[in-house]
């Protein structure tokens, strides 16, 4: 990858790191590798972790881009880690110290590396970076809704202490920072709140592009996942280690846990209103 300078700011390289697992289809898993390898800044370094054993469909097209890339590299794990777990073992690989997380079924706008590195060359005190996603559809592939996070450190450190402050899909970071930080915890759910919040508490210091750079795949399953008890009980647990470990206080934890336990009981149907025109804004 030859370097590129923007505005008389150079692009520091940067790997994407990127986990998949056998629940995922392979067309939208082909959607998500291709909106990264066509991007307007690319890389030199794409570390894709397999979480246990894939489907037919899924190894054809890792072994093609294994094929067809040199700097693809895969690692395939015997047993399933989950996110955080994968994310940890990937990170070991990735060669370059900024690092940008990318889903297996989400689509990256062209230049959502390009903006995000240029952002971060211009505030190199910047440890983790997000921007807003965009929503939409995954049958017909229509718009939702767009989600805004805030924009500046001390605006994310107060929005922290109840919700996430960054848009998972568009997490950019410095690999020091999060090797600092001890990676992502054992948490199986709710995994990505739990990590940003204890970079936050250890110093990272973080911001958030005020642009939509990536574009969030909704499925029918969505909604009930987000209503699943399982869930439910992991984002309580994790508001409460939160709470424990002194970044909120217990109004903090109480507000948001009361919340989600109201989105548990009501209709699905209910749930995705209130997703879409209240915690959306």
């Amino acid at each position: 990858m030859s370097e590129k300078i923007i505005k008389g700011v150079s692009l520091p390289a940067y790997s994407v790191l990127m986990s998949v697992y056998a629940g995922e289809k392979a067309e939208f898993f082909k959607q998500s590798v291709d909106s990264m390898l066509a991007q307007t800044y690319p890389t030199d370094d794409f570390v894709l972790v397999c979480d246990g054993e894939l489907t037919e469909e899924l190894d054809e097209l890792v072994a093609h881009y294994e094929e067809n890339y040199s700097f693809f590299h895969v690692l395939r794990l015997e047993e399933k880690l989950g996110t955080g777990g994968c994310a940890n073992e990937g990170l070991k690989l990735c060669k370059n110290e900024y690092i940008v997380k990318m889903d297996s079924d989400d689509i990256a706008l062209p230049e959502r590396c390009e903006t995000s590195l240029y952002c971060m060359a211009k505030k190199p005190d910047t440890d983790i970076l997000g921007a807003y996603i965009e929503e939409f559809d995954s049958v017909s592939g229509e718009y939702i809704a767009t989600k805004k996070t805030p924009l500046t450190h001390k605006e994310i450190m107060k929005y922290a202490r109840r919700r996430n402050p960054f848009n998972n899909q568009t997490l950019v970071y410095k690999k020091s920072a999060v090797e600092k930080t001890g990676g992502y915890s054992d948490v199986k759910r709710c995994e990505d709140y739990d990590f940003v919040v204890r970079m936050l508490a250890g110093g990272a210091k973080g911001r958030n592009i005020g642009k939509v750079l990536v574009r969030y795949r909704v499925t029918e399953g969505n909604y009930e996942r987000r209503k699943n008890w399982a869930n439910t009980k992991s984002f309580i647990a994790v508001r409460w280690r939160i709470h424990k470990m002194g970044f909120s206080s217990l109004i903090d934890f109480l507000v948001p846990t009361a919340l989600q336990l109201i989105i548990f009981i009501m209709p699905s149907k209910l749930t995705g209103k209130i997703y879409k025109k209240l915690l959306r804004k």
